[in-house]
């Protein structure tokens, strides 16, 4: 009886991992894909709440400190740009990591493929 139930269990099994390492390529490309990219738009929308670009864009021409003499809103627009540019290049930054991880995770199975019919020739 026991070993009965090892080959029922254990031919389920087999059939269940032939049909994951079939349709892994199928999943990889098709709904991990879209996963991964829905990670990733939000991954940048916190890394843009976190950097606070678009509220120093929308205030750019505001006064800081209630300053409305010459002086302090030409100091806060400078300040300002200067805050917009570096945070700008903070956002390319995370822009770019996000980027190669997509093409990372597109290229990936590729590259396994490869270097296993590499090792194997």
């Amino acid at each position: 009886m026991l070993t009965n139930n090892f080959a029922v269990y254990g031919v389920k099994i087999l059939a269940e991992l032939a049909r994951d390492i079939v349709f892994f390529p199928l999943w990889w490309y098709s709904k991990g894909l879209v996963q991964l990219l829905l990670k990733l738009k939000v991954f940048l929308k916190n890394r843009e709440k976190s950097l606070a670009l678009l509220v120093w864009i929308k205030n750019i021409h505001k006064p800081m400190y209630g300053q409305y003499d010459w002086q302090g809103m030409l100091i806060s627009f400078f300040m300002r740009l200067f805050q917009i540019i570096v945070r700008g290049i903070a956002m390319l930054f995370w822009l770019v990591v996000a980027f190669v991880f997509f093409w990372i995770w597109v290229l990936l199975p590729l590259f396994v493929i490869y270097e296993i019919v590499y090792q194997l020739i």
